[in-house]
């Protein structure tokens, strides 16, 4: 039986710790089965509330579909009573390590083979982790529901951003203190924007991270002095312009020619890119000048 903490900060390092030991152990490898290195470098973890407001204003513009952590926690639930303030959601960052970093940031057109391998086998990774998360929680007593392994989990077509799903990890972790989102969409964190993030939503009493930002562009160069428009340039898509970022012609990009590139250079199926993460200012740090640290 997993051990309980004793109160609300302990229980926040427990749960760091929960998460920090998962991502040691053999199954955050890039080569399941075979040689074992590590998909992802020492996670980034946050907290927020349930009652959050932000999330209602990520509903609010991104679509009805989009969840409130009391929704998917009511719908997974439904006979457990609790108020929305007595829900935290956990969210987690986990970076790319410098070599994969590396690796992608010398590719132009399609991802380098560790980055290929990091988007498949690093986020079977990561779904285990939200479930691993999840059933520590319930184990303990505490009722937990990682949303993007919900079978209510739907993508779905905002009519303000087009593509877009029932809970969003990027969101979350803006909400929960790890990070603002770059002219790219992705999210700039402490460890840089080359990274991946998971969430669950709980019922328990976690304290919130500290959000040390309220402009959602704050870690990102361009939208801070216009000093930078490198992820432009690393595009080959052509998906990202100043106006932002062609979630459709990134899909595209991303779903039909490089994910027949990776198939056919490595042997393997999946999806990816990832070159606008890397090989930028915001790869591994937070670029804008007294926000790292």
């Amino acid at each position: 039986m997993t051990e309980m903490p004793n109160a609300e900060h302990d229980a926040a390092a427990w749960i760091r710790d929960c998460i920090g030991r998962y991502v040691a152990s053999g199954e955050n490898s890039l080569y399941p089965g075979g040689v074992h290195e590590p998909a992802w470098d020492e996670p980034l973890v946050g907290f927020s509330r349930g009652d959050d407001p932000l999330y209602q204003g990520f509903k609010d513009d991104i679509g009805p579909f989009y969840w409130t952590p009391p929704e998917i926690f009511a719908a997974t639930f439904p006979d457990v009573q609790v108020k929305p303030d007595k829900l935290t959601v956990i969210s987690w960052v986990l970076p790319q390590t410098e070599q994969t970093r590396r690796d992608n940031g010398r590719e132009k057109a399609f991802s380098a083979e560790r980055w290929a391998r990091s988007r498949k086998y690093g986020e079977e990774f990561n779904v285990k982790l939200r479930d691993h998360v999840a059933g520590f929680l319930r184990e303990a007593g505490h009722e937990a529901v990682a949303p993007m392994n919900a079978p209510l989990w739907r993508r779905e077509k905002s009519a303000r951003y087009g593509f877009a799903s029932s809970w969003s990890e990027r969101h979350t972790a803006y909400a929960s203190g790890l990070g603002t989102f770059g002219l790219c969409d992705g999210l700039i964190t402490p460890r840089g924007k080359a990274m991946r993030c998971g969430s669950v939503v709980a019922r328990i009493a976690v304290p919130p991270s500290a959000r040390p930002y309220t402009d959602h562009h704050a870690y990102c160069l361009f939208y801070f002095n216009g000093s930078c428009d490198k992820c432009i340039q690393r595009c080959p898509a052509g998906a990202i312009t100043r106006e932002g970022h062609d979630k459709e012609k990134c899909a595209t990009y991303v779903h039909d020619v490089s994910a027949k590139s990776i198939r056919s250079r490595f042997g393997f199926d999946t999806s990816g890119c990832g070159l606008c993460q890397t090989g930028v200012p915001c790869e591994a740090k937070i670029p804008v000048p007294g926000r790292n640290g």
